[in-house]
């Protein structure tokens, strides 16, 4: 990693949708900061300049969900790996949910992950801390102590909460500090035993389903906790089309409520376990094509305000095994930007939008100033080129985790350089 302070960017198309930014224009950084946008300021020197002439200039990437699999789990990937794939997908800050071993609710765990992710120096991890004591459902962790040690939003990870009562006191402690829960909507006895969507897929394959209400009512549940306890939620990982008219109606009464989308939830349907894809077994299951073109339509309209890429990596042997025995979860970091440009190219969203759901959408739901490139800002800045063509395979992926339906696919959107509070920390060798 180069240790640059001054450095400036030229010629490239700048992209910063909080601040209506759409322009080729020059940007400077100095001392971890953005230090003005167009003309340099007069005496400024820069140590190095890059030429960003036909290639997007914006903000780093936010990625809502990303599991780092350290601590516990080194065995498929570890937080130096994956904050080294990350940056070099453009990512500069993502939210490691607190299912680790130790789980993260206590501020020691928190505050190692931000340590040992620091010390590597690829990409700043915010850890979520544990909304329960080893996420058991019953005992709330100390919240407040969770914040001070560095965690700006609370979640159960995979595990919901069944009491509804737990689940409201967790509600109300939250509201009181200020904290965001992140939950999951997933009602965990509708939920269980299943491993694809129920309907016409699930029933020719013979594998047991999980129906869209699982989904529904558990957002039904939450919505109407939220709305009577003032809390602020997020669901992460929307998957149905009723989900989003729900969260919709309820953010027109005023509920503090948002969500999210997988990026995967946006190409891949139920008809994609055609063939036991093990990489296709995910959590919630992917749905039919109607809930995808809905998911599509409310990331459009701005009712899902953030695209995240739902990191899960794992070791090869997860999925060797039948169907409904393998771990879920797709390796994602890495084809999280060339599948958001896809939208661009089938017509969902324009560039613009694409980029705001990948930065300042989801740095407000984290509740961080970052996402944006604002003179003064934190220098976070991601250049690529959109229509690099590339095809990802083992051989490419810097992740530790091989587990994508992705792979062999063609690709366009490739990142060329990533910088963390100013400072390179991924750039792609170029003949420029």
């Amino acid at each position: 990693m180069a240790e640059v302070d001054r450095i400036s960017i030229r010629g490239g198309r700048l992209i910063d949708p909080a601040n209506r930014l759409d322009r080729e224009v020059d940007i400077h950084l100095a001392d971890g900061r953005v230090l003005a946008i167009g003309e340099a300021p007069p005496g400024f020197e820069p140590e190095r300049v890059l030429d960003a002439r036909g290639l997007i200039v914006c903000p780093g990437f936010v990625d809502l969900s990303a599991r780092l699999r350290e601590p516990g789990l080194e065995q498929k990937a570890t937080i130096a790996s994956e904050t080294r794939a990350a940056a070099a997908s453009g990512i500069t800050t993502l939210c490691c949910p607190p299912d680790t071993s130790p789980v993260i609710d206590t501020p020691a765990v928190a505050q190692l992950i931000q340590q040992i992710a620091q010390r590597h120096g690829f990409a700043r991890v915010v850890p979520a801390g544990a909304m329960t004591r080893d996420l058991d459902g019953k005992q709330i962790t100390e919240m407040a102590a969770l914040k001070l040690a560095g965690c700006p939003v609370l979640s159960q990870a995979d595990r919901s909460i069944r009491n509804a009562q737990v689940q409201r006191r967790a509600m109300e402690y939250a509201a009181t500090f200020g904290l965001t829960l992140f939950l999951h909507p997933q009602d965990p006895d509708l939920t269980s035993g299943g491993c694809a969507h129920e309907g016409r897929v699930s029933a020719r394959l013979g594998l047991p389903g999980i129906p869209e209400a699982a989904e529904t009512v558990a957002v039904a549940r939450d919505l109407a906790l939220a709305g009577q306890t003032g809390a602020r939620i997020h669901f992460r990982g929307l998957s149905t089309a009723r989900a989003t008219v729900m969260l919709a109606a309820a953010r027109g009464r005023g509920v503090q409520a948002s969500g999210d989308v997988a990026i995967h939830q946006l190409f891949l349907t139920e008809d994609d376990l055609d063939g036991f894809d093990a990489n296709c077994h995910l959590v919630p299951p992917l749905r039919t094509r109607a809930d995808r073109d809905a998911l599509r339509h409310a990331l459009a309209a701005g009712e899902i305000g953030a695209i995240c890429s739902d990191h899960q990596p794992h070791d090869a042997d997860a999925k060797l095994l039948p169907f409904p025995e393998t771990a879920p979860g797709i390796s994602g970091l890495e084809t999280l930007l060339p599948l958001a440009l896809r939208l661009v190219t089938e017509g969902v969203l324009d560039l613009p939008g694409v980029v705001a759901r990948l930065t300042v959408g989801p740095a407000e739901i984290l509740g961080l100033d970052l996402g944006h490139l604002s003179p003064g800002a934190t220098a976070d800045v991601c250049i690529f080129d959109p229509n690099d063509g590339w095809i990802p395979t083992p051989e490419t992926l810097l992740s530790h985790g091989e587990n994508s339906p992705f792979l062999h696919t063609q690709m366009h959107g490739r990142v060329m350089a990533t910088f963390l509070d100013g400072r390179i920390v991924f750039e792609r060798a170029s003949d420029r």
